[in-house]
């Protein structure tokens, strides 16, 4: 699929914030803690928008904040096609679907994605596996194979559906960035500050170390918002990222 806004400059923040937070004001008191030249965009997931609706997602994009929607979309493929339209119409930058829903309803997505004018066509992720889930979890929920292979398998299943990439660890990433090219975006959540604690995660890892493997971009929340200054830690991130870049 051909988006307008795929791979980050090498100036911009790779940074994505989640923004966990239960309610409205805490989402916008947030925002002004933090420079929003310091973080790419900010991740609206189930507690916020089911809590504040989509008005959250339309003021931040008024404060000039792109949002990545984390609503991972798994229903049948005529409704995950109505909410991705329903995605577009918000003004997004990325939105998710996830990928055991199966091929049929990537496509459904990526289809209505498609309809969108480049330039205001957001992009469309495929979840693989979630980072709290490990081996065991699988194991529990019937998914063959360990988790390289299974967010291997389903990665490949987005990408041939015609969406923009997927959502997976740091840890599969170097998997993912040889096997799938340059061009697939790789959204890693999990990221940890190497003192940082892994809290209910379990596939995690550092900035440093995601960038390395590949991620084009990094999903932080606690060690980003529970911070004493969230700001000072984004600098700090970032700092890291590019070090690594420049290398």
């Amino acid at each position: 699929m051909e988006t307008s806004n795929q791979k980050p400059s090498s100036t911009e923040s790779r940074i994505i914030v989640a923004f966990d937070v239960s309610n409205y004001a805490a989402a916008i008191q947030l925002a002004r803690r933090m420079d929003p030249k310091q973080y790419r965009a900010a991740k609206v997931g189930k507690e916020l928008f089911t809590a504040a609706g989509p008005g959250v997602v339309e003021d931040l994009i008024k404060a000039g904040i792109d949002v990545f929607l984390d609503l991972k979309f798994h229903d049948i493929p005529n409704t995950v096609a109505g909410a991705v339209r329903a995605a577009c119409g918000l003004g997004v930058w990325m939105m998710n679907v996830h990928a055991l829903g199966g091929k049929e309803m990537l496509e459904a997505a990526a289809n209505e994605l498609a309809k969108m004018p480049v330039d205001k066509r957001p992009l469309g992720v495929g979840v693989t596996l979630l980072t709290s889930m490990g081996q065991a979890g699988m194991d529990q929920v019937g998914l063959n194979g360990d988790p390289a292979a299974c967010v291997l398998r389903l990665a490949g299943l987005v990408r041939t559906s015609g969406l923009d990439g997927v959502v997976c660890s740091s840890q599969e990433a170097l998997l993912l960035r040889n096997d799938m090219g340059k061009d697939f975006v790789l959204v890693t959540p999990g990221i940890r500050l190497p003192d940082g604690k892994k809290n209910d995660q379990e596939r995690v890892g550092t900035p440093e170390f995601a960038i390395e493997s590949g991620a084009h971009y990094l999903v932080i929340g606690r060690p980003v918002t529970q911070a004493e200054s969230p700001n000072d830690v984004l600098l700090d991130i970032n700092r890291r990222v590019a070090s690594v870049q420049k290398q």
